[in-house]
Parts: structure tokens; sequence; C-alpha cells
């Protein structure tokens, strides 16, 4: 059987998406590396004792990785009923965690809240996802 009988026909959005979220992760791993080269933090070193910025770029990239299997399961489960949302919601998260990082880069951890609004992202395909639960328990 085809794949393209099995998805949702707008299913292609959410594979975007996810091809999205693996370029904000490298990009995110790419600063990490650069910032261990300028900074002269070896592996398997994970913080650095000296360098706050340092510090600042690995936490943006290791919170990212924190929550990403989480947040893949939900927008997969949200994308098979409901794609576009999925996708559209899938993408403020992803955005949100560039500016987290961006923020966080300052070397100010307050600056982070700059993704704040990537929650709207995350909660909204955590909802869905229970929508989708419910539809299939029959509650809905």
């Amino acid at each position: 059987m085809a794949i393209e009988n099995l998805l949702p026909a707008n299913f292609g959005y959410a594979i975007f998406t996810y091809l999205y979220s693996f370029v904000m992760l490298m990009y995110l791993g790419f600063q990490v590396g650069s910032a261990r080269k300028k900074y002269g933090v070896k592996y398997p070193t994970m913080y650095s004792d000296k360098e706050q910025v340092f510090n600042c770029i690995q936490r943006a990239h290791q919170n990212t990785l924190e929550v990403y299997p989480q947040w893949l399961v939900f927008q997969t489960i949200a994308a098979l009923e409901y794609p576009i949302a999925a996708s559209v919601l899938g993408v403020i998260w992803v955005t949100s965690k560039f500016s987290y990082a961006w923020g966080y880069y300052t070397g100010d951890p307050a600056k982070r809240m700059r993704g704040v609004y990537g929650y709207i992202g995350l909660f909204g395909v955590i909802l869905l996802s229970i929508s989708v639960a419910l539809k299939l328990l029959g509650v809905l």
C-alpha cells in the first residue's frame, strides 16, 4: 500500500515541519561545536567552569534536546488527525527554539525567555493529541 493512502492528504506539511526541526537541531549543535573551539572546552566536558557564554550556548542546545522526543511524539499524533494545525504549531515551536537560543547566546540566561512563545506550539500539539486520544476512545 502506498504511503499516500495511509497518511492524511496534508501530512506533507508535517514532514516539512520535521525537516525544519532537523535544521534547527543541526544549527544548535554546530553552535556548540563552534563555541567549544572558541572557548577551549574539550570533549567530553559538558560545561565550563570559566566561560558563562559557552554554558549558555550548551544549555540552549541541551534544553532543546531534553524536550525534543516528547515534542516529536505529540507533533506526530496531532499531525495524523490535524496535519495543517499541527504543522503551524510545530513551526511556531521550532522557530521559538531559535529565538530561545539567540537570547541565551547573549550570555544572559534571562534573555532565553525571548523564545517563550514556543509554549503555544508545544501545548497546542499536546491539546490536539488529547483530542485525538478522546476521539479514539469514543468520547468526542
